[in-house]
């Protein structure tokens, strides 16, 4: 199995998840992530943080061009908010 495979499999199955259960992961391993460790399950929980946050990167720009796609909303009326003074 080729490496781009592998990783393709992985995205599918991270894209499975929905956002909220991931934003609650994040928290902890942006923690394990700032106590620098020369160790494997730190660079493990590096590599954990940034999917979980690539996950919430791509629902941002997703929404927001989703968003942008539909007309905009008809601009508000200004307010007058000059006072004639005499």
């Amino acid at each position: 199995m080729g490496i781009e495979k592998v990783l393709l499999d992985l995205a599918d199955r991270v894209l499975d998840f929905d956002e909220a259960s991931l934003a609650q992961l994040q928290e902890g391993y942006l923690k394990k992530v700032a106590e620098f460790a020369p160790t494997r399950e730190w660079e493990r929980a590096i590599v954990v943080y940034f999917m979980i946050n690539s996950v919430r990167v791509k629902n941002k720009i997703f929404n927001e061009k989703i968003k942008g796609s539909h007309p905009p909303d008809p601009p508000k009326p200004a307010r007058n908010l000059l006072k004639i003074v005499k």
